[in-house]
This record gives structure tokens, C-alpha cells and sequence, in this order.
């Protein structure tokens, strides 16, 4: 088997709301999980939190829509046509890094989700950004749209709720680490839970490859070949 192939870490898992690690937000999974035609809900948080996972999730499904600050202002306004196959969910994501031209589509697809919420168009809109309505650098009325229905402020996770989920992912890999590998990893890796998970792919196939149980020493070696071969 190709060493190099081995030692490439697997591409981040696509955000699902499986995979989402939930700890104090599981108000703002269920929500989304509930969320139908004619509602929205808007989710803010600091970097970290879990906001873009959540929308990533909801706006890749079928029949859902994804868009972020990179969109085009016309992509915004006809996420949700007037004509033609109508979407179940529109999802846009940072909504504090929208300029003028995009806050004004913003704004009309949210007139546009209001008028057809009661009829067989109406579809669901799932919004975030990095802080609460009322204190975004936004136009007064569409701050005032962001807050027509739910809102769910998104907190980060704990160590203590990463170190479980860590502890579950692991168990549901079949790998065998111990407390001292997980809190090594949890102090000195990246912290975020996709690019945990991805930490853990890897460490599987290294270990199968070295035929190494997962040490800390271990875990060292594979980082630093994966330095050296990003070097190569």
C-alpha cells in the first residue's frame, strides 16, 4: 500500500446533523431538526460554535439551499424563485460579512419567505451570523427580519463535551485511546470537532499502516511525517 496515500489525512466529513456535537446547543439542533415551511430561525455565535456546520448540514440536504457572504447578490434574492421548483429550506450563512448590494437580497428573500408562508411555496429559511440581531452591522429592517421568528444563540463546547465526543467517535472507530492520548490531542491539536474527527481517520489508518498501537509517541510520529510530506 502507497505510504504516502496512507499518510494523507481524509478530507474533512461533510457536516451533518448526525455528526453535529451538540453539548449546550441542543436546543438549536432540535430546532433545526423541526424546522418546516414558513418558519425561520436565525442562530449566531462566536467562531467555533457550530453555526456553519449547522446550516452546511441543513442546506446540502434535497430539496434545501446553501449560501454564505460569497454569494451573489441575484443568488440570494432567487434562492427561493417565484416560479419553478420551490426549495424546502434556503440556508445563509454569515450574514455579518453581507455588503450593501447583498443585504438588500437578503432582505427581499426574507419578504419573499414571509408572503409565502401560507401557501403551497412557502419554504423554510435558516440564517446565522456571528452575533445577535439587533447588534449587527446590518440595515435597521433587515436586522429587524433576522429576528421575526427563532432565534438560538450558539455557545462552544466545553472540553469536557469534546472529550466525550472524542471518546464516542473513537469507540464507534474501534480505536483503543486512552485518556492521556485524548487529552494530548484536545491541548495541542486544532479544536474543532470536523477536523478532529479527521485527526482520528487518520490515526486509524497510520496505525494500521505501522501495525503501532496509538501512543502518544506514536501519535507525534504520524504529525511529523504528515509536516515532512507536506515539505516533499
Amino acid at each position: 500500500m502507497n505510504r504516502q496515500l496512507l499518510l494523507d489525512v481524509l478530507p474533512e466529513p461533510a457536516p451533518s446533523l448526525e455528526n453535529f456535537v451538540a453539548g449546550p446547543n441542543a436546543a438549536a439542533l432540535e430546532g433545526l431538526r423541526a424546522l418546516r415551511p414558513g418558519r425561520a430561525a436565525y442562530f449566531w455565535g462566536p467562531a467555533g460554535c457550530g453555526r456553519s456546520h449547522l446550516l452546511r448540514a441543513a442546506g446540502m440536504r434535497a430539496g434545501a439551499r446553501y449560501l454564505d457572504a460569497s454569494a451573489a447578490p441575484a443568488e440570494l434574492a432567487e434562492a427561493a424563485p417565484e416560479t419553478g421548483p420551490a426549495p424546502s429550506l434556503v440556508a445563509v450563512d454569515d450574514v455579518h460579512r453581507l455588503d450593501a448590494a447583498q443585504q438588500a437580497a437578503l432582505f427581499a428573500l426574507y419578504n419573499r419567505w414571509r408572503e409565502s408562508a401560507a401557501s403551497d411555496r412557502a419554504f423554510a429559511l435558516a440564517v446565522a451570523g456571528d452575533r445577535a440581531p439587533m447588534a449587527l452591522a446590518l440595515r435597521e429592517d433587515l436586522r429587524t427580519r433576522l429576528g421575526w421568528d427563532l432565534v438560538f444563540r450558539l455557545e462552544l463546547l466545553s472540553d469536557t463535551d469534546k472529550l466525550a465526543a472524542l471518546t464516542l467517535q473513537a469507540g464507534q472507530r474501534g480505536l483503543q485511546l486512552g485518556p492521556e492520548v485524548l487529552n494530548w490531542i484536545l491541548t495541542r491539536y486544532e479544536r474543532d470537532m470536523r477536523r478532529l474527527a479527521s485527526l482520528l481517520d487518520a490515526l486509524d489508518r497510520y496505525s494500521l499502516a505501522t501495525g503501532r498501537a496509538i501512543t502518544i509517541p506514536m501519535l507525534r510520529a504520524m504529525l511529523a511525517d504528515q509536516e515532512a510530506s507536506t515539505r516533499q
